[in-house]
């Protein structure tokens, strides 16, 4: 990593657009980083919540959000319903979406992650049982996790990403960020193919 190249981990709060800027007046980035330089490596939608990286290194960003460069992104989602077998080992195998299948993905059934609560929080049905099920990804296509557990017939209702690569939300709370150490991002930077 050249010197100077700052990666910072950011829990994004849901609701918060992953940019910096915004002419409607929404909540965005700037509310929670005011660190000159860095840019978001990587989307996260609005109505979804957890680990977004930034950083000043424009190669390690372009690799970061370029498909050919896939790497792991670890999710966990709150769907509705409790998933069978069958619909887990659709999720790994691939499942055919509007643009073209899915890589195989990790999927499994999770009990129910230590968060804190959701503003607003979840609709909750009281005659549907919900629970958690761990997602990892090696692409990042538009709200890829909510169509793959849909297309199942599992609709999420709350969306956290926990991980990319080895870097996890661990430690952080919403809103909260924190330089990524050196030696996690030359691991990170090698899973991607990356050099300094």
């Amino acid at each position: 990593m050249n010197q100077g190249k700052r990666v910072i981990r950011l829990w994004k709060p849901y609701g918060v657009l992953t940019q910096f800027t915004d002419a409607e007046g929404r909540p965005t980035l700037a509310d929670y980083v005011r660190v000159p330089g860095v840019y978001a490596a990587g989307r996260l939608d609005m109505d979804s919540e957890g680990l977004l990286l930034l950083t000043d290194d424009n190669r390690l960003k372009t690799r970061l959000m370029e498909p050919k460069f896939g790497h792991p992104r670890t999710y966990w989602a709150q769907v509705e319903g409790i998933p069978d077998e069958a619909a887990l080992e659709r999720l790994r195998k691939g499942v055919q979406l509007k643009d073209g299948w899915t890589r195989p993905a990790l999927a499994e059934r999770i009990d129910p992650p230590k968060l804190p609560a959701r503003e607003p929080p979840i609709r909750v049905r009281k005659q549907i049982p919900d629970c958690w099920v761990q997602l990892t990804l090696t692409e990042g296509r538009n709200r890829q996790v909510r169509r793959m557990t849909a297309a199942v017939g599992y609709p999420t209702l709350r969306l956290v990403r926990w991980a990319i690569g080895m870097i996890t939300l661990e430690g952080l709370k919403p809103g909260e960020w924190q330089v990524v150490e050196k030696a996690d991002v030359e691991r990170l930077m090698g899973m991607i193919g990356h050099k300094g």
